[in-house]
């Protein structure tokens, strides 16, 4: 047995003659297909109880294997932990491989490069794989599935058959485990005491990045309950929180699931997986079988752990509030029983003109005469372009881009500059109308809302993707606009303490 399973990586300036991790190599590579580091495996191991690496029993299945890691983490703390069991280590060593570790790779390169990391090998029937099987995938799986095809749509995963119904020499992304109605089957019917992994996290539609790109993570979730293990392990992107489309029922199920007793909240990715940006942050989490309670919520900020135990859902909130000092704030804030803006805030499109809009003239003259807001340079518009919201037209309004500003890191923006709208004016798809008022003073009123801390920090407990929407504004309270806000008056009306105002400056930065 070699060092490829006894030794893991050691830092640089750790030792003389460094040997770097491969698999802490792969994890810094891109964010399609997001690596796993070793670290990051271990600490999610450190989640299981000790006692699961120390019988000849436990089963360990990772339904969606890309670099190994997860089952080359495990198969270290079993030869470990089941050593005086089985003290020779061959015998171990083949008992472990045989019948207690199991991967479903997501791709045939993710399958290689799996068996290579469990078996030191590509090939587990070659003759350099530590332990021998019958066949070359071993216990790592790999089927070449094709969607299922209905109106254009897989029934599975939901990806476009334009895009994805296409020749065998081209990766089909229809993974295995999601794949199908029964996942019992694809080891006949055999238990799993643990199933963890890091699934694919989206698929593309054909409409580009991220935005139009359909969830695929949470059907991970959904299928590995289904094989009712004892415990679920996965890492994902922590959007399921508040947005993201087809993401209703998971989020509903997810926030009832009184199963989940941890779950580590990462706001930046980079924390989680260096060099890498996923908006919205990632999260993992523990499905315990046998426990049922509130969950331990544990927030990494800038280095440091903010935990608390407390429910997944607080009373008649539709989401997961993220940060665990929010909750003090948020009761506070409807104590007071106040309309909030997401009643006011327009749909996407507000007057029925998408981003891209470009029917519309330079200057102002008889027919052009609505100014028009628009991504880059601003123009004029007739009466006949707005197709929507016509009635507020003639008002003053503030708008507001629906893409926020910067990355996820500390402290946020939230909103770019909120602009007055006035009479006579539209805007394309680029922006969100906040809210129409009756007089330009108001407008410069509202603005000065918009600017404080307090105003972005409560959009905060619900937006944690770069696109702003009507729901962003769900706990956002309304104010009297007959004067202007500010931080100060805000924090004293809602009766905030010292510690709160600091964590709310500490999250949000001002607005110029």
């Amino acid at each position: 047995m070699n060092n490829r399973l006894t030794s893991a990586a050691m830092p640089p300036g750790k030792a003389k003659n460094y040997n770097p991790d491969v698999l802490s190599c792969l994890a810094n590579l891109s964010n399609d297909e997001v690596f796993t580091p070793p670290g990051l495996a271990n600490q999610m191991l450190d989640l299981l109880p000790e006692e699961l690496f120390q019988s000849p029993d436990t089963r360990f299945l990772d339904p969606c294997t890309k670099s190994g890691v997860f089952l080359r983490e495990i198969a270290k703390r079993l030869i470990a932990g089941l050593a005086d069991k089985i003290p020779d280590r061959q015998k171990r060593i083949d008992h472990i491989m045989h019948h207690q570790l199991y991967g479903i790779a997501i791709t045939r390169l993710t399958s290689m490069m799996s068996r290579r990391s469990l078996y030191c090998s590509k090939d587990a029937s070659g003759k350099y794989s530590i332990s021998h099987f019958d066949d070359e995938g071993g216990n790592v799986r790999y089927r070449d599935i094709r969607h299922t095809w209905v109106n254009g749509k897989c029934r599975y995963c939901g990806a476009s058959q334009e895009v994805y119904d296409r020749g065998d020499t081209l990766e089909s992304h229809a993974y295995e485990f999601i794949h199908t109605d029964n996942p019992n089957t694809l080891y006949n019917n055999m238990t799993f005491d643990v199933i963890i992994g890091n699934p694919p996290y989206q698929i593309e539609d054909g409409g580009g990045r991220d935005s139009s790109a359909i969830p695929l993570y949470h059907k991970f979730v959904v299928q590995a309950k289904r094989l009712s293990p004892r415990y679920l392990i996965m890492i994902i992107p922590a959007r399921w929180y508040s947005g993201g489309k087809g993401l209703d029922d998971f989020r509903d199920d997810m926030l009832h699931d009184k199963h989940i007793s941890i779950l580590h909240d990462f706001p930046e990715t980079n924390d989680c997986f260096p060099g890498l940006n996923i908006r919205g942050g990632i999260c993992y989490f523990l499905w315990n079988k046998d426990y049922t309670g509130n969950c331990k919520i544990v927030n990494h900020i800038k280095g440091e752990e903010r935990e608390m135990i407390r429910s997944l859902q607080e009373k008649d909130c539709p989401i997961l509030i993220r940060y665990n000092e929010s909750i003090s704030i948020l009761h506070k804030v409807q104590k007071y029983k106040e309309d909030t803006f997401n009643h006011y805030v327009s749909a996407r499109k507000p007057f029925g003109m998408p981003s891209n809009f470009n029917e519309f003239s330079k200057t102002k003259n008889e027919k052009n005469y609505i100014k028009l807001y628009r991504f880059g340079d601003d123009g004029y518009i007739s009466l006949d372009k707005i197709s929507n919201n016509n009635q507020l037209v003639s008002k003053y309004k503030v708008i507001v881009s629906k893409a926020s500003p910067g990355g996820d890191e500390y402290p946020h923006s939230i909103v770019s500059a909120p602009i007055i709208s006035e009479p006579n004016s539209a805007c394309t798809e680029t922006y969100l109308v906040i809210k129409t008022v009756p007089s330009r003073e108001q407008a410069v009123n509202l603005i000065s809302y918009i600017k404080t801390r307090f105003f972005r920090f409560m959009m905060s407990l619900v937006k944690n993707t770069q696109n702003i929407s009507r729901g962003s504004y769900l706990f956002v309270p309304l104010q009297d606009f007959s004067k202007p806000w500010t931080d100060e008056e805000l924090y004293k009306k809602y009766g905030l303490t010292d510690e709160e105002i600091q964590f709310i400056e500490s999250m949000i930065r001002p607005m110029e």
